[in-house]
Protein backbone atom coordinates (compact mmCIF):
# COMPACT_ATOMS: atom_id res chain seq x y z
CA UNK A 1 0.00 0.00 0.00
CA UNK A 2 1.26 3.47 -0.90
CA UNK A 3 -0.18 6.91 -0.05
CA UNK A 4 0.60 9.78 -2.42
CA UNK A 5 -0.26 13.48 -2.21
CA UNK A 6 -1.93 14.74 -5.38
CA UNK A 7 -0.80 17.85 -7.24
CA UNK A 8 -4.16 19.60 -6.90
CA UNK A 9 -5.26 22.91 -5.34
CA UNK A 10 -5.01 23.17 -1.57
CA UNK A 11 -8.42 23.16 0.09
CA UNK A 12 -9.50 24.90 3.25
CA UNK A 13 -12.18 22.22 3.57
CA UNK A 14 -11.71 19.49 0.97
CA UNK A 15 -14.76 17.24 0.70
CA UNK A 16 -17.06 15.19 -1.51
CA UNK A 17 -14.70 13.46 -3.98
CA UNK A 18 -16.48 11.97 -7.01
CA UNK A 19 -14.71 9.80 -9.58
CA UNK A 20 -16.37 9.91 -12.98
CA UNK A 21 -15.78 6.73 -14.97
CA UNK A 22 -16.77 8.30 -18.30
CA UNK A 23 -14.26 11.13 -18.00
CA UNK A 24 -11.67 9.25 -15.92
CA UNK A 25 -11.47 12.35 -13.76
CA UNK A 26 -11.78 13.27 -10.09
CA UNK A 27 -14.11 16.02 -8.91
CA UNK A 28 -14.11 17.37 -5.34
CA UNK A 29 -15.20 20.48 -3.48
CA UNK A 30 -13.70 23.03 -1.13
CA UNK A 31 -16.57 23.82 1.23
CA UNK A 32 -15.13 27.00 2.71
CA UNK A 33 -13.24 28.00 -0.43
CA UNK A 34 -16.56 27.78 -2.33
CA UNK A 35 -15.06 25.90 -5.26
CA UNK A 36 -15.51 22.78 -7.34
CA UNK A 37 -12.24 21.24 -8.53
CA UNK A 38 -11.57 18.76 -11.34
CA UNK A 39 -8.36 16.74 -11.63
CA UNK A 40 -7.32 14.66 -14.64
CA UNK A 41 -4.74 12.12 -13.37
CA UNK A 42 -3.68 11.16 -16.91
CA UNK A 43 -2.56 14.68 -17.82
CA UNK A 44 -2.23 16.30 -14.39
CA UNK A 45 -4.56 19.09 -15.52
CA UNK A 46 -6.68 20.87 -12.94
CA UNK A 47 -9.73 23.08 -13.43
CA UNK A 48 -11.87 24.94 -10.90
CA UNK A 49 -15.27 26.64 -10.72
CA UNK A 50 -16.41 29.12 -8.09
CA UNK A 51 -19.84 28.89 -6.49
CA UNK A 52 -21.58 31.76 -4.65
CA UNK A 53 -21.89 30.12 -1.22
CA UNK A 54 -20.35 27.36 0.86
CA UNK A 55 -20.79 24.03 -0.89
CA UNK A 56 -21.56 20.75 0.83
CA UNK A 57 -21.24 18.29 -2.06
CA UNK A 58 -21.65 17.75 -5.78
CA UNK A 59 -22.79 15.10 -8.24
CA UNK A 60 -22.43 14.94 -12.00
CA UNK A 61 -25.57 14.97 -14.17
CA UNK A 62 -26.51 12.61 -16.98
CA UNK A 63 -27.40 15.60 -19.14
CA UNK A 64 -24.06 17.31 -18.46
CA UNK A 65 -22.73 19.66 -15.83
CA UNK A 66 -23.28 19.02 -12.15
CA UNK A 67 -25.58 19.58 -9.24
CA UNK A 68 -24.21 21.18 -6.09
CA UNK A 69 -25.56 21.31 -2.55
CA UNK A 70 -25.47 24.93 -1.40
CA UNK A 71 -26.87 26.02 2.00
CA UNK A 72 -30.46 26.54 0.84
CA UNK A 73 -30.86 23.60 -1.54
CA UNK A 74 -29.66 21.85 -4.68
CA UNK A 75 -28.43 23.97 -7.60
CA UNK A 76 -27.23 23.28 -11.14
CA UNK A 77 -23.66 24.10 -12.14
CA UNK A 78 -22.97 24.67 -15.83
CA UNK A 79 -19.36 23.74 -16.52
CA UNK A 80 -19.18 25.83 -19.72
CA UNK A 81 -20.44 29.14 -18.32
CA UNK A 82 -19.89 28.58 -14.61
CA UNK A 83 -23.49 29.63 -13.97
CA UNK A 84 -25.18 28.35 -10.81
CA UNK A 85 -28.98 28.18 -10.83
CA UNK A 86 -31.47 26.84 -8.24
CA UNK A 87 -33.05 23.44 -8.88
CA UNK A 88 -34.77 22.33 -5.68
CA UNK A 89 -35.19 23.47 -2.11
CA UNK A 90 -37.55 22.37 0.69
CA UNK A 91 -40.71 24.35 1.35
CA UNK A 92 -39.47 24.99 4.88
CA UNK A 93 -35.88 25.00 6.09
CA UNK A 94 -34.69 25.68 9.64
CA UNK A 95 -32.83 29.03 9.75
CA UNK A 96 -29.62 27.30 10.90
CA UNK A 97 -29.86 24.31 8.58
CA UNK A 98 -27.65 24.03 5.51
CA UNK A 99 -27.29 21.31 2.90
CA UNK A 100 -24.19 19.17 3.32
CA UNK A 101 -23.01 15.75 2.08
CA UNK A 102 -24.86 14.06 -0.76
CA UNK A 103 -24.50 11.19 -3.21
CA UNK A 104 -26.45 9.57 -6.06
CA UNK A 105 -28.12 6.16 -5.66
CA UNK A 106 -28.15 3.59 -8.47
CA UNK A 107 -31.49 4.81 -9.78
CA UNK A 108 -30.16 8.32 -10.26
CA UNK A 109 -31.62 9.99 -7.14
CA UNK A 110 -29.50 12.51 -5.22
CA UNK A 111 -29.66 11.77 -1.49
CA UNK A 112 -28.43 14.70 0.61
CA UNK A 113 -28.69 15.75 4.23
CA UNK A 114 -28.85 19.07 6.04
CA UNK A 115 -26.74 20.05 9.03
CA UNK A 116 -27.05 22.45 11.93
CA UNK A 117 -24.58 25.18 10.97
CA UNK A 118 -23.85 25.74 14.67
CA UNK A 119 -23.40 21.99 15.29
CA UNK A 120 -25.78 22.03 18.26
CA UNK A 121 -29.20 20.50 17.61
CA UNK A 122 -30.65 17.63 15.62
CA UNK A 123 -32.49 19.86 13.15
CA UNK A 124 -31.06 18.09 10.08
CA UNK A 125 -33.14 16.23 7.51
CA UNK A 126 -32.14 13.63 4.91
CA UNK A 127 -33.74 14.30 1.53
CA UNK A 128 -34.00 12.34 -1.69
CA UNK A 129 -34.11 14.37 -4.91
CA UNK A 130 -35.79 12.52 -7.78
CA UNK A 131 -35.11 12.94 -11.50
CA UNK A 132 -38.19 15.17 -11.75
CA UNK A 133 -36.64 17.47 -9.11
CA UNK A 134 -39.02 16.55 -6.29
CA UNK A 135 -37.60 16.45 -2.75
CA UNK A 136 -38.86 13.82 -0.32
CA UNK A 137 -37.85 13.30 3.31
CA UNK A 138 -36.27 9.96 4.23
CA UNK A 139 -35.00 10.75 7.76
CA UNK A 140 -34.98 13.51 10.38
CA UNK A 141 -33.33 14.48 13.68
CA UNK A 142 -29.78 14.68 12.30
CA UNK A 143 -27.18 17.10 13.65
CA UNK A 144 -24.27 16.71 11.18
CA UNK A 145 -25.23 14.80 8.02
CA UNK A 146 -22.47 12.86 6.29
CA UNK A 147 -21.45 9.78 4.39
CA UNK A 148 -24.41 8.54 2.31
CA UNK A 149 -23.62 5.35 0.39
CA UNK A 150 -25.21 2.02 -0.57
CA UNK A 151 -24.27 -1.64 -0.35
CA UNK A 152 -23.46 -3.33 -3.69
CA UNK A 153 -26.86 -5.06 -3.72
CA UNK A 154 -28.67 -1.73 -3.06
CA UNK A 155 -30.45 -3.22 -0.07
CA UNK A 156 -28.60 -1.26 2.65
CA UNK A 157 -28.21 2.51 2.90
CA UNK A 158 -25.47 3.90 5.15
CA UNK A 159 -25.59 7.40 6.59
CA UNK A 160 -23.67 9.10 9.40
CA UNK A 161 -24.51 11.63 12.06
CA UNK A 162 -21.02 12.88 12.82
CA UNK A 163 -22.11 14.63 16.00
CA UNK A 164 -23.17 11.26 17.45
CA UNK A 165 -20.07 9.40 16.11
CA UNK A 166 -22.48 6.92 14.49
CA UNK A 167 -22.79 5.29 11.09
CA UNK A 168 -26.38 4.14 10.68
CA UNK A 169 -27.63 1.36 8.43
CA UNK A 170 -31.12 1.34 6.92
CA UNK A 171 -33.02 -1.12 4.77
CA UNK A 172 -33.30 0.52 1.35
CA UNK A 173 -35.89 0.05 -1.38
CA UNK A 174 -34.04 0.96 -4.55
CA UNK A 175 -37.26 1.07 -6.57
CA UNK A 176 -38.95 3.69 -4.37
CA UNK A 177 -35.97 5.29 -2.62
CA UNK A 178 -37.58 4.71 0.78
CA UNK A 179 -35.74 3.67 3.94
CA UNK A 180 -36.80 1.57 6.93
CA UNK A 181 -35.35 -0.30 9.92
CA UNK A 182 -32.80 2.36 10.91
CA UNK A 183 -30.20 0.99 13.31
CA UNK A 184 -26.83 2.01 14.75
CA UNK A 185 -24.25 0.09 12.74
CA UNK A 186 -20.86 1.45 13.85
CA UNK A 187 -19.87 3.84 16.65
CA UNK A 188 -16.47 5.37 15.87
CA UNK A 189 -15.60 6.94 19.25
CA UNK A 190 -13.07 4.21 20.02
CA UNK A 191 -11.21 5.07 16.80
CA UNK A 192 -10.61 8.65 17.93
CA UNK A 193 -12.65 10.40 15.24
CA UNK A 194 -16.14 10.96 13.89
CA UNK A 195 -17.42 9.44 10.64
CA UNK A 196 -17.35 11.81 7.69
CA UNK A 197 -17.39 10.92 3.99
CA UNK A 198 -17.96 7.23 3.25
CA UNK A 199 -17.98 4.82 0.31
CA UNK A 200 -18.28 1.08 -0.38
CA UNK A 201 -16.34 -1.45 -2.44
CA UNK A 202 -17.51 -4.38 -4.55
CA UNK A 203 -17.28 -6.78 -1.58
CA UNK A 204 -19.55 -4.64 0.58
CA UNK A 205 -16.85 -3.16 2.78
CA UNK A 206 -17.65 0.31 4.09
CA UNK A 207 -14.77 2.82 4.00
CA UNK A 208 -15.15 5.92 6.17
CA UNK A 209 -12.93 8.94 6.73
CA UNK A 210 -12.64 9.52 10.48
CA UNK A 211 -12.29 13.25 10.93
CA UNK A 212 -10.16 14.18 13.98
CA UNK A 213 -8.90 10.59 13.88
CA UNK A 214 -6.21 10.93 11.16
CA UNK A 215 -7.41 7.76 9.48
CA UNK A 216 -9.67 5.91 7.10
CA UNK A 217 -11.22 2.69 8.42
CA UNK A 218 -12.85 -0.12 6.42
CA UNK A 219 -15.41 -2.49 7.96
CA UNK A 220 -16.87 -5.57 6.35
CA UNK A 221 -20.64 -5.91 6.02
CA UNK A 222 -20.80 -7.50 9.49
CA UNK A 223 -19.02 -4.53 11.07
CA UNK A 224 -15.60 -6.13 11.54
CA UNK A 225 -12.54 -3.92 10.96
CA UNK A 226 -10.63 -4.97 7.84
CA UNK A 227 -8.30 -2.04 7.15
CA UNK A 228 -6.97 1.08 8.88
CA UNK A 229 -5.02 3.68 6.89
CA UNK A 230 -3.21 6.42 8.79
CA UNK A 231 -2.70 9.91 7.33
CA UNK A 232 -0.32 12.76 8.19
CA UNK A 233 -3.15 15.13 9.08
CA UNK A 234 -5.90 15.00 11.68
CA UNK A 235 -8.97 16.11 9.75
CA UNK A 236 -9.49 13.40 7.14
CA UNK A 237 -12.81 14.22 5.49
CA UNK A 238 -13.95 11.93 2.67
CA UNK A 239 -13.14 8.99 0.40
CA UNK A 240 -13.93 7.73 -3.10
CA UNK A 241 -12.59 4.88 -5.24
CA UNK A 242 -11.27 5.86 -8.65
CA UNK A 243 -8.66 5.20 -11.30
CA UNK A 244 -8.99 3.12 -14.49
CA UNK A 245 -9.64 -0.04 -12.44
CA UNK A 246 -11.46 1.70 -9.57
CA UNK A 247 -8.79 0.33 -7.24
CA UNK A 248 -7.34 3.62 -6.01
CA UNK A 249 -8.79 5.39 -2.97
CA UNK A 250 -8.94 9.18 -3.17
CA UNK A 251 -8.98 10.95 0.20
CA UNK A 252 -9.71 14.61 0.98
CA UNK A 253 -8.73 16.52 4.13
CA UNK A 254 -9.56 19.76 5.96
CA UNK A 255 -7.30 22.61 6.97
CA UNK A 256 -7.79 23.26 10.72
CA UNK A 257 -7.93 27.01 10.01
CA UNK A 258 -11.28 26.42 8.34
CA UNK A 259 -12.75 25.01 11.56
CA UNK A 260 -11.21 27.02 14.41
CA UNK A 261 -13.79 25.73 16.90
CA UNK A 262 -12.06 22.32 16.74
CA UNK A 263 -8.93 23.91 18.21
CA UNK A 264 -6.53 21.78 16.16
CA UNK A 265 -2.90 22.72 15.41
CA UNK A 266 -1.76 23.69 11.93
CA UNK A 267 -0.39 20.78 9.91
CA UNK A 268 1.77 20.89 6.80
CA UNK A 269 -0.36 18.39 4.84
CA UNK A 270 -3.78 19.59 6.02
CA UNK A 271 -6.05 20.54 3.12
CA UNK A 272 -4.25 18.17 0.76
CA UNK A 273 -5.86 15.46 -1.36
CA UNK A 274 -4.30 11.99 -1.36
CA UNK A 275 -4.54 8.79 -3.38
CA UNK A 276 -3.98 5.36 -1.84
CA UNK A 277 -2.74 2.57 -4.11
CA UNK A 278 -2.19 -1.15 -3.59
CA UNK A 279 -5.23 -1.86 -1.41
CA UNK A 280 -6.25 -4.89 -3.46
CA UNK A 281 -9.92 -3.88 -3.52
CA UNK A 282 -12.19 -2.29 -6.10
CA UNK A 283 -14.86 0.38 -5.87
CA UNK A 284 -18.20 0.65 -7.63
CA UNK A 285 -18.82 3.16 -10.47
CA UNK A 286 -20.45 6.32 -9.18
CA UNK A 287 -23.84 7.01 -10.83
CA UNK A 288 -24.81 10.36 -12.31
CA UNK A 289 -27.90 12.29 -11.24
CA UNK A 290 -30.77 11.42 -13.57
CA UNK A 291 -32.42 14.85 -13.47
Amino acid sequence: MKVHKLAVPHCMAGEGPVWDVAEQALYFVDIVGRKVHRHDPATGANRSWEVPKVIGSLALREQGGAIVALPDGVHALDFDSGAVTPLASPATLHPRAQFNDGKVDRRGRFVVGTTDSKVQEDIGVVYSLSADLQLSVIDTNITISNGPCWSPDNQTFYFSDSKRFVIYAYDYDIDTGRTSNKREWINTRSFGGFPDGTTVDTEGRVWSALCEGSKVVAWDAQGRVEQVIEFPCTLVSSVMFGGPKLDQLYVTTLDPRALPFLNKPDEAEAGSTFVVEGLGVQGIPEPRFAG
